[in-house]
C-alpha cells in the first residue's frame, strides 16, 4: 500500500484523535462511575498520541487537557505519580509554562507520598530544564543537583551520567568551566562502560564546547572528532551527523580556516528537507555560511544567505537566531560601508538579544557598535563596559552560589556512601552478633528491672519516711494542744476558782449585815467577781483564737525543708502560700509526691543556680494547685537530650498525680519550676475536687 502524503496522514490521525475525543466526553448516566482500569488505559492512550509527530498541535491541547483531568479523579496515587510524571515531559516540550508548573508539583508531590526515587529524579530535571529555558540558570542547576541526589541514592548510572551532562552543560553557560570540565570528564567515565554510544557523544560535544570557550579551538576540534565517531557508532541518523559535523566547522570558522567550514555548510543545506525537517538549523547554518563568505572576502555570494536565513527564522520566530544573523548582517554592511543599514541590523540585533536575554550575545553586539556609530562611540563604550562588569560579576555569583550547591550536594552524597558502607558493615557481621546481643539484651533487661526495683524501694522508703514525718508533726500539734490545756485549767483553777471562792466567803460572811461597813465589803465581793469575768472572757478569747488558728502539717512540713536548706545553703527562701486551702485535706499521694519535687527543685537550685534568693508560692484556683519555684541564679541554655535521674523522678512523680510541670531558663535570668496537679481531698483517690476560694496571691 502507498504512503499517505504527509498533510492527508495529518489529517487523517487528527480526524480518529477528534472522534476518540468527543466518545470519552458522552454524558454517562447518573452513579455510573467508569472503571479505574479503563480510565488508566484512556489516560496512556492520550499520551502517547501526543507524542506522535503527525499529531497536530490543537490535538495535542485537547490531549494534554483531557489526560490532566482524568488523571486528577483518579484515586490511586501511584497512577496520579505515574502519569504525571508523564504530563510533565509532555507539558515541558509543548512549552505551556502554566500547566507544566502544576503537572510538575502534582509529579513531585505524589511520587513523595509513594517513594519513587527514579520519577523524581526525573521530574526535577524537568524542572531544571524549565529553569534553562527561560535562563534562570542558578535555579536550573539547583534542581539538576536535587534530581542528582536521587539517581545517586538508588546507583542508577545511566541515568546520573545524562544529568551529568546537562549540569556540565549550564556550568560551562555560566563560565564555571573548569567545574563544566571536571563533571564532563566524570561522566565520560561512567558512561564508557555503559557503551552508551549517543550519550558518550552528547558529553563530547558539550566537552568541545566549553574548550571553545575556553579558546582551545584545538582541543575543541579533537572533542568534536570524538563526538562524530560515537555518534556514528550508534547508527544515529543522518541529521544528527550532520549537525555534528556544523559543529565541528564552526571551529575551523574561528581559527578562520573558512576554506574547511565552507563545503560542510554547503554540505548541510544540501541535505534532504532540512528547512522542513530542522528549520532552526538550517537558519543557523546559512548564517554561519554567510559569514563564512563574508570573512574569506566572497562578497558577490553576500547577502543572499543571511536573507535566507531571515526567512527561515521568520517562519518558526527563532529569536535568538534572528539576533545572531541580524549581528552578521551588520558586520557585513559594515564591510561594504553602508554605516546606515550596518546600524539597522545592530539595533535589532540588540533589541532581540535584550528580549531573549542572551547577555553575552549583547557583548557582542555593544563591542561592534562604536565602529558602526564612531559619533556616539564614548557611550557606547560605556554600555559595553558596564554591561561586561554587570555580567562578569553575575557569573561570579553564580558560580559561588553553584559552589555553595556543589559543596551541599558532594556532602550529601558522602554521607549516603558512608551510610551505606555502615550498612554493608553492618549486614556482614549480624550472623555473628545475633546470640551475643541477646545475651547482651537480657542481661541489661535484667538489670534495668533491679535498678526499677531498686528505685521503687527507696520511694517507698521516702514515702514512709514523709509519712512519719508528718505523724511526727501531728504529735507535737497534739503535745501543744494538751500544753494548752493544761495552761487553761491550771489558770481556771488557781485564778479563777480561787477568786470566786474568797468572793463566795465573803458574801456568806455579809449577808447578815446590814451596816455601812459591811455594805463596802460587798461592793469589794462584787468588784472581784466582775474581775473574774474580765477574766473569763480573756481566757475565752484566747481559747477562741485557737481553736479558730490553722494549723497545717504539711505546711509545716515545708518550712521545716525550707528552714533546712536556708541554714545549709545561706540562700533567702522567701515562702508564700495561701491560707485559705487545707492542705492537710490534700491525698497523701499529692503531698508525698509534692513534698519530693519542692526538695529536688531547690536542691537543684542550691548545686546549680548559684542564685542568692528563692521564691516559692503555693497558689490555687477551682480546681488546680499551682507550685511555682523561681531563684535569680545565672540559668542555663535548655537544649534536649539526655536529662539527669533528678529530672526524671520529678517527671515520674509529676505524672503519678495526673499534672503537669515546666522548666523555662535564660543565662543570665535565672530558672522557674511550675507544677500543675489537679486538687484532689484525702478521703478518696477518685473524691470531688476540692474547691478553696480564689487566693489573692500574685504569682512573681
Amino acid at each position: 500500500m502507498p504512503k499517505l502524503p504527509s498533510l492527508l496522514k495529518s489529517n487523517f490521525v487528527t480526524y480518529l484523535c477528534l472522534c476518540f475525543l468527543a466518545l470519552s466526553c458522552q454524558n454517562k448516566k447518573p452513579n455510573q462511575k467508569p472503571q479505574e482500569s479503563s480510565k488508566t488505559d484512556s489516560i496512556q492512550i492520550w499520551i502517547d498520541q501526543y507524542k506522535l509527530d503527525e499529531t497536530t498541535q490543537q490535538i495535542k491541547t485537547l490531549l494534554l487537557k483531557k489526560a490532566t483531568k482524568e488523571t486528577v479523579a483518579l484515586s490511586n496515587d501511584s497512577l496520579k505519580a505515574k502519569y504525571f510524571t508523564q504530563l510533565s515531559t509532555n507539558y515541558l516540550d509543548f512549552k505551556d509554562s502554566l500547566n507544566f508548573r502544576k503537572a510538575n508539583r502534582k509529579a513531585i508531590e505524589f511520587n513523595q507520598r509513594i517513594g519513587d526515587s527514579i520519577n523524581l529524579g526525573e521530574v526535577y530535571r524537568d524542572l531544571a530544564a524549565f529553569f534553562k529555558r527561560y535562563n534562570v540558570q542558578d535555579s536550573a542547576y539547583f534542581q539538576y543537583r536535587e534530581a542528582q541526589n536521587f539517581f545517586e541514592a538508588i546507583n542508577d548510572q545511566l541515568r546520573l551520567a545524562r544529568l551529568l551532562i546537562d549540569i556540565g552543560r549550564v556550568q560551562s553557560y555560566v563560565g564555571d568551566n573548569v567545574g563544566a570540565e571536571n563533571t564532563l570528564l566524570k561522566t565520560i567515565e561512567k558512561l564508557k562502560p555503559l557503551n552508551e554510544f549517543e550519550d558518550l557523544s552528547r558529553c563530547y560535544s558539550v566537552l568541545a564546547d566549553n574548550a571553545k570557550l575556553l579558546g582551545d579551538l584545538e582541543r575543541a576540534l579533537k572533542d568534536y572528532t570524538e563526538s562524530l565517531r560515537y555518534l556514528e557508532k550508534s547508527n544515529a541518523p543522518p541529521i544528527k551527523i550532520l549537525s555534528a559535523k556544523h559543529n565541528m566547522a564552526l571551529v575551523y570558522q574561528k581559527q578562520g580556516r573558512h576554506e574547511k567550514a565552507i563545503p560542510v555548510f554547503l554540505e548541510a543545506l544540501a541535505f534532504d528537507s532540512l528547512h522542513q525537517k530542522k528549520p532552526r538549523l538550517c537558519g543557523r547554518v546559512l548564517n554561519n555560511l554567510g559569514y563564512s563568505y563574508l570573512k574569506s572576502g566572497q562578497f558577490t555570494k553576500l547577502p543572499e544567505p543571511f536573507l535566507r536565513a531571515r526567512k527561515v527564522q521568520d517562519s518558526i520566530n527563532d529569536i535568538g537566531g534572528k539576533s545572531s544573523g541580524a549581528l552578521k548582517l551588520a558586520e557585513y554592511y559594515l564591510a561594504i560601508k553602508d554605516s546606515t543599514t550596518a546600524l539597522s541590523n545592530l539595533h535589532l540585533a540588540k533589541e532581540l538579544a535584550i528580549e531573549t536575554g542572551a547577555t553575552k550575545h549583547l557583548l557582542n553586539i555593544l563591542k561592534l557598535f562604536p565602529r558602526v556609530d564612531p559619533k556616539n562611540a564614548v557611550d557606547h563604550f560605556d554600555n559595553f563596559i558596564t554591561l561586561s562588569d554587570s555580567l562578569q560579576k553575575q557569573e561570579r555569583q553564580i558560580r559561588e552560589k553553584f559552589g555553595r550547591i556543589q559543596f551541599e550536594t558532594d556532602e550529601a552524597i558522602a554521607k549516603n556512601e558512608l551510610l551505606t558502607r555502615e550498612k554493608q558493615l553492618w549486614t556482614g557481621i549480624t550472623a555473628s552478633l545475633i546470640l551475643l546481643g541477646l545475651a547482651s539484651f537480657i542481661i541489661i533487661n535484667q538489670r534495668v528491672k533491679n535498678r526499677m526495683l531498686k528505685f521503687r524501694q527507696q520511694q517507698q522508703a521516702n514515702n514512709q519516711e514523709i509519712f512519719n514525718l508528718m505523724l511526727a508533726q501531728g504529735e507535737k500539734v497534739e503535745e501543744g494542744k494538751k500544753m494548752e490545756q493544761k495552761r487553761v485549767s491550771e489558770e481556771l483553777h488557781d485564778g479563777v476558782l480561787g477568786k470566786m471562792l474568797g468572793a463566795r466567803m465573803m458574801l456568806l460572811g455579809l449577808n447578815k449585815k446590814t451596816d455601812p461597813e459591811a455594805i463596802g465589803e460587798r461592793a469589794k465581793a462584787i468588784s472581784i467577781l466582775q474581775d473574774v469575768e474580765g477574766e473569763v472572757r480573756s481566757i475565752s478569747h484566747e481559747l477562741s483564737h485557737a481553736a479558730y488558728q490553722k494549723i497545717h502539717n504539711f505546711i509545716l512540713s515545708i518550712k521545716d525543708l525550707v528552714q533546712t536548706i536556708e541554714i545549709a545553703s545561706k540562700i533567702n527562701i522567701d515562702f508564700n502560700f495561701t491560707d485559705e486551702l487545707d492542705w492537710d485535706a490534700l491525698s497523701g499521694e499529692i503531698k508525698i509526691n509534692l513534698y519530693r519535687m519542692i526538695q529536688e527543685s531547690l536542691q537543684n537550685s542550691v548545686k546549680h543556680a548559684a542564685c542568692k534568693n528563692i521564691f516559692m508560692n503555693f497558689y490555687s484556683n477551682e480546681s488546680l494547685l499551682t507550685v511555682s519555684i523561681v531563684d535569680d541564679g545565672k540559668g542555663f541554655v535548655q537544649k534536649r537530650g539526655k536529662r539527669g535521674i533528678g529530672i526524671r523522678n520529678m517527671a515520674s512523680r509529676i505524672k503519678k498525680v495526673n499534672g503537669n510541670w515546666d522548666i523555662k531558663s535564660e543565662v543570665g535570668k535565672g530558672t522557674t519550676v511550675t507544677f500543675i496537679i489537679p486538687l484532689v481531698s484525702n478521703d478518696s483517690e477518685n473524691a470531688p475536687s476540692i474547691s478553696p476560694k480564689k487566693s489573692n496571691l500574685q504569682e512573681i
